[in-house]
């Protein structure tokens, strides 16, 4: 007794994997990290989102990193550090 997968007509299973390849693909893509100028700029922060923040307030070569680090009675406390710049500077 066949499946109800393999009682498709080839065509119709091959469409079915290159649905869910392109799905998985989309789902394991890094994120890409929000950048603003100042910190005053990041409205609303959530528990362990990141935002770098190039303020210049960090030595050459790194650029700030605000996280949500933990929850407090008044919202999302944020904590901050330097991390390495990766790629070339974003206006």
């Amino acid at each position: 007794m066949l499946g109800p997968v393999m009682m498709l007509p080839l065509c119709a299973r091959l469409c079915h994997v290159t649905a869910l390849a392109l799905a998985l693909a989309a789902l394991a893509r890094p994120a890409h990290a929000q950048y603003v100028g100042r910190e005053q700029d990041i409205v609303s922060l959530r528990l362990g989102q990141r935002v770098l923040v190039d303020d210049g307030t960090c030595p050459a070569g790194e650029v700030k990193e605000v996280s949500g680090a933990k929850m407090s009675p008044t919202g999302v406390v944020p904590a901050r550090r330097c991390v390495p710049r990766l790629g070339p500077k974003k206006k």
